[in-house]
């Protein structure tokens, strides 16, 4: 198990006002703006009662999202912030290896994460070198990487990033540790995520504003032509 002083959660965050373009049919931007934000709430509320992180890290130039961060005493990193979900985790994982850091990278936006799922986590990651890997529940997107030290394996997140990320790690002599942890699995991007959240029971703030716009309300959830 990782010694807990030494893990650091990693969240990128993008600019809310261009979040979650894929539901642009279904909500608008005002919504996804704030849907965004809720979500990323959901999952600082949860990293910071885990007293197993030493520390949150947000890697973002969006000042809502710095201020919302400040209200769960995460620090606020822009470095990289503008190069997209890979390049502010590079940039975080530099920063944490230089202090013999192990790095947690989540994405924002798994309002269903819940403190066992970080206990768990972190209890089956190997201490360094190691690298254990959550992936989407299509098995195809990365949704929690564990690396220690933080940069031992390059990361390339996208669409189809799982099976490049274990084939990376064994390309660097690194066994990768795959956990399947159906929460965390669960990030909100499309019409298809959105109806699996409302179908979990979750007292989310993201659940909160979904009931209040009454989304899948009568009809099930589909994408607005």
């Amino acid at each position: 198990m990782t010694t807990a002083q030494m893990i650091c959660a990693v969240i990128p965050v993008k600019d809310s006002g261009q979040a979650k373009q894929r539901l642009a049919g279904l909500l608008s931007s005002d919504q996804r703006r704030e849907l965004a934000l809720a979500m990323l709430e959901d999952v600082l509320a949860t990293l910071a009662s885990v007293p197993e992180l030493a520390d949150i890290l947000i890697v973002t130039a969006d000042p809502t999202a710095s201020a919302i961060a400040a209200h769960y005493r995460a620090r606020v990193s822009a470095d990289g912030a503008r190069d997209g979900h890979t390049g502010a985790i590079a940039a975080a994982a530099c920063q944490l290896a230089a202090d013999g850091r192990t790095m947690l990278a989540l994405p924002g936006d798994v309002p269903l994460i819940e403190a066992d799922d970080i206990r768990r986590l972190t209890a089956l990651h190997d201490g360094a070198p190691s690298f254990t890997i959550v992936p989407a529940r299509d098995e195809r997107g990365s949704n929690a990487v564990l690396c220690s030290p933080a940069d031992i394996v390059p990361l390339r997140f996208g669409e189809n990033s799982f099976f490049p990320h274990l084939a990376a790690a064994k390309a660097g002599g690194i066994e990768p540790k795959v956990v399947r942890l159906p929460r965390i699995a669960l990030d909100i991007d499309t019409p298809d995520d959105l109806a699996a959240l409302l179908a979990a029971p979750a007292g989310t703030r993201a659940r909160t504003l979904l009931d209040r716009w009454r989304i899948g309300r009568g009809d099930p959830i589909k994408a607005i032509a």
